[in-house]
């Protein structure tokens, strides 16, 4: 096996360089010229639609499938050629991959039997990676009498159980059902930490990405739409694909000039302030929306219809001329009450030349 720098580091995690990496399918361009680096220690999220990309990439840099042009390295050593079982990677599959005729304790160790570790160590390596996903008293059971929950667990035991710096999963809580996925990508990300690894994960649940991830590339038709910390994903997209898809949003079509925004359908909002010009969307998320008296806001508007959230009530308010603007808020308010309709913040996306 091919000895990197990335096992020699004192650092857990490994640095990894995608480097214009592309991929076909036949005439099919999967991925075209992909340009990132991933920090030492960092969640990196791949997130995006089915078809964008992002698991192509993943199992890229796994070493799964061949690329057809770019590098990638892993601490400075270019790993583009090198077979994935030489890449000393950890990696959780979606369907997790276990083998159901072997116990929980044989499949944690499959990878360290592959890599000829002394059997001395193998039961002590196997129970320590059971542990640090909070498993106990299992090795002998096989998955088909576990939870999914708990089927996860030993699928991330068996990627970690080999000590790699590089953790790379591909929408390993897709099969849980919501509750669970919200204890375990909490667990999971505070585990990640605490080894100091680092993490490549896939999914297209934006509330998983924007929860666990350090920063996020949002990937469209084998592109990186956008590539930045959650918050800045979320609170300042530079596309309406990376608006659409992350988080619910307001779209107002209209354009800039001196005295304000006019919207196509004719009314015109006094924005004051803005450093805009030209055609473009402004971007609203529900809870940039502020509700006040009539005639304090921008504009009015009327209460078209409510729908209970759980954690909030999501109102529809018409615009006078305008759009229906999707609004939250702690309480209901009565459907055809107006109310004025105030912004707390927004982005212009301007229109594309």
């Amino acid at each position: 096996m091919v000895e990197t720098r990335s096992q020699q580091a004192e650092t857990r995690g490994c640095e990894v360089v995608i480097d214009g990496v592309s991929k076909t399918f036949g005439k099919n361009a999967v991925l075209k010229d992909i340009n990132i680096t991933i920090r030492p220690g960092e969640f990196f999220t791949l997130l995006g639609p089915s078809g964008c990309g992002k698991t192509t990439l993943l199992r890229a840099i796994a070493g799964f499938h061949p690329i057809n042009g770019g590098r990638i390295r892993f601490n400075g050593d270019d790993v583009t050629t090198l077979p994935a079982w030489d890449r000393n990677i950890g990696f959780v599959f979606q369907n997790y991959a276990l083998w159901p005729n072997k116990t929980v304790f044989d499949n944690v160790a499959y990878g360290l039997k592959l890599r000829k570790v002394p059997k001395t160590q193998v039961a002590g390596r196997v129970r320590a990676a059971l542990a640090q996903v909070e498993l106990h008293d299992v090795e002998n059971r096989f998955p088909a009498e576990m939870s999914g929950g708990m089927q996860q667990r030993i699928a991330l035991a068996r990627a970690l159980v080999i000590d790699p710096p590089l953790l790379l999963m591909d929408e390993p809580m897709s099969n849980l059902d919501a509750r669970l996925r919200v204890a375990l990508r909490h667990e999971l990300r505070t585990l990640q930490k605490r080894l100091g690894l680092t993490a490549i994960y896939v999914t297209h649940d934006q509330e998983e990405a924007l929860e666990m991830s350090d920063r996020i590339a949002v990937m469209q038709n084998g592109l990186v739409q956008q590539l930045a910390d959650p918050e800045t994903i979320y609170s300042r997209p530079v596309n309406r694909f990376v608006a659409e898809f992350v988080g619910s949003a307001n779209f107002m079509e209209g354009a800039f000039d001196e005295t304000g925004f006019l919207l196509s359908e004719g009314s015109r909002l006094q924005i004051a302030g803005r450093q805009h010009a030209g055609r473009g969307t402004l971007v609203v998320r529900p809870e940039q929306v502020v509700l006040k008296e009539c005639g304090h806001g921008l504009f009015d508007a009327v209460v078209e219809d409510r729908r209970y959230m759980g954690k909030a009530w999501a109102q529809g308010l018409r615009l006078p001329n305008g759009p229906l603007l999707c609004v939250e808020t702690r309480t209901a308010l009565d459907v055809g009450a107006r109310v004025g309709v105030d912004f707390e913040n927004f982005t212009f996306l301007p229109a594309e030349a």
